[in-house]
């Protein structure tokens, strides 16, 4: 009953400002600004008297600004004395005095106008930050788009491969994030009642192979460390996207802000809305969903340096050590459906259990003491590129990089390797031609399709039909996996080859 009152109030207290606003501008033909986000509406009008034009040096009133801080509270700021700087659309924060009569209401911004920028990257995960940070070496800088009010440091883990790891040295923090994590050595294959199959190691077959499970969010922070400090904007959600004049695009974003890009690259994930807007389909659900998680063991983990698989029938789990204290793990079932989404971790980790409750007492271990808040459960999905069908990677002087253009199952480990790929990839054709006539641009986006799709392609397929073959659940087509594919057929050397990829030090 209190928070309804409370809510009450703070409406009629909106209504009277605007309505006062309204009547105030309307008699002296002044303009005002309204302006709404999950946090924070915003009424700004010019002062009673004096130019409306906002100057770099300018004196704000102590206001009020009407907030919906968790459905809840009104914030008060007392803005004080300010120092503003030019305005930008992003300035709209001052309103209503606490201790002036309504008369002498000040300007705190200016009406929103178009930023013109070079380069815009949309989304602050792996393949944006890796995209930005290769320009930024290669002396181009951008601007990245991020709707989240700071970096997406949450998710669990991913395994990176030699290829990866090579692009990270060209970036300058493959040294760093070494320091961080352990070197996997090899891997193993089990079945559920937990007889081994077969075991390899790495170096034996390629001394020059590099495995390293890495968490995300580590590797995000470490990526934006090397950007200058107001290179990504948080907060910044994309609502459209258009051509505009003189061959730039238009990108409007949820709170009123437009930017008009030279340069648009979409790294907004699998379910980019810069790829809807190229035509691309939905990625396609390929009919398995997985559990991931971190275990955390503040004594340190026990297990060695090794990828673990375990194989059932329709279900597949694995785990490999992160750092000293850390174990990242998967289950992998099929489903129909990609099924309701569960927010609850504390039921994401009961379903897990249930799936592999009669197997290796190690793996029920390292489930059982993982934070419920880094268990998550996703639906593996992916796009498969065919030629002349399926739309280009670039419309314009717009592109894709990483997910927004080609999501691939996870069975590989190649779908992080192949966003750093793509970031350099594109930052090198870009380099050259990002100074010169538009037409050098779009060419140089069309010669990174051309080299970048015969590697996605191939291994977009060879993953899905991997992770199918392994989720199989027919008994006799299991038994023959087991004790004639998986210990006589499987070599390693076909399953990492993939991995090769040259990179050379951006500068």
């Amino acid at each position: 009953m209190a928070t309804s009152k409370l809510h009450l109030v703070k409406l009629f207290y909106i209504v009277l400002v605007c309505q006062f606003l309204i009547d105030e501008c309307a008699v002296e033909k002044k303009p005002f600004i309204f302006h709404q986000d999950d946090k924070r509406m915003s009424v700004i009008v010019p002062k009673t008297s004096g130019s409306s034009k906002r100057s770099s040096q300018q004196i704000c009133d102590p206001v009020i600004c009407l907030a919906s801080h968790e459905n809840t509270r009104t914030r008060l700021t007392n803005a004080g004395t300010h120092s503003l700087p030019p305005a930008t659309p992003d300035d709209v924060c001052y309103c209503c005095p606490l201790n002036r009569i309504p008369s002498s209401f000040t300007i705190c911004s200016s009406s929103v106008q178009s930023q013109k920028q070079d380069v815009v990257i949309v989304g602050a995960g792996i393949a944006g930050l890796a995209t930005a940070v290769s320009l930024h070496r290669l002396g181009i800088e951008s601007v990245v788009l991020e709707q989240a009010e700071s970096l997406r440091t949450g998710g669990t883990s991913l395994t990176l491969f030699k290829n990866g790891w090579r692009v990270l040295d060209a970036l300058g923090v493959g040294d760093y994030l070494r320091t961080q994590f352990l070197e996997i050595q090899g891997m193993a294959i089990n079945t559920e009642d937990g007889r081994e199959l077969r075991s390899f190691k790495f170096k034996e077959e390629d001394e020059s192979q590099e495995v390293r499970a890495v968490e995300r969010g580590i590797l995000l922070e470490t990526l934006a460390n090397q950007l200058p400090p107001d290179a990504i904007r948080f907060s910044s959600k994309l609502a459209k996207i258009d051509k505009g004049g003189s061959g730039e695009t238009l990108l409007k974003l949820t709170d009123g802000t437009q930017l008009s890009a030279k340069i648009v690259i979409g790294c907004d994930g699998i379910r980019s809305p810069i790829a809807t807007w190229m035509g691309f389909p939905e990625p396609k659900y390929v009919g398995h969903c997985a559990f991931r998680g971190l275990a955390f063991y503040p004594d340190g983990q026990p297990f060695e340096p090794k990828v673990n698989y375990i194989y059932g029938r329709g279900v597949r789990a694995g785990y490999v050590p992160v750092s000293p204290t850390k174990v990242y793990w998967f289950v992998c079932f099929n489903s129909s459906t990609p099924g309701p989404k569960i927010t609850d971790p504390s039921v994401l980790k009961k379903q897990t259990g249930e799936l592999v409750k009669n197997w290796p007492l190690e793996l029920l271990n390292i489930i059982d003491v993982t934070p419920d808040d880094t268990i998550i459960r996703t639906p593996l999905v992916d796009r498969w590129l065919w030629p002349t069908i399926s739309p280009s990677a670039s419309t314009g002087s717009v592109v894709l990089v990483g997910d927004a253009w080609h999501p691939m199952t996870p069975n590989l480990g190649q779908g992080a390797c192949c966003a750093l790929e793509d970031a350099v990839v594109l930052a090198r054709k870009l380099a050259s031609a990002i100074k010169s006539e538009p037409k050098s641009v779009e060419n140089a986006l069309k010669s990174y399709e051309t080299e970048r799709w015969p590697r996605i392609f191939p291994l977009t397929i060879r993953a899905n039909l991997v992770g199918t073959l392994l989720q199989l659940d027919n008994p006799l087509v299991c038994s023959v996996r087991n004790n004639i594919v998986i210990p006589k057929v499987v070599r390693l050397g076909p399953i990492l080859e993939h991995t090769n990829f040259e990179c050379e030090p951006l500068s």
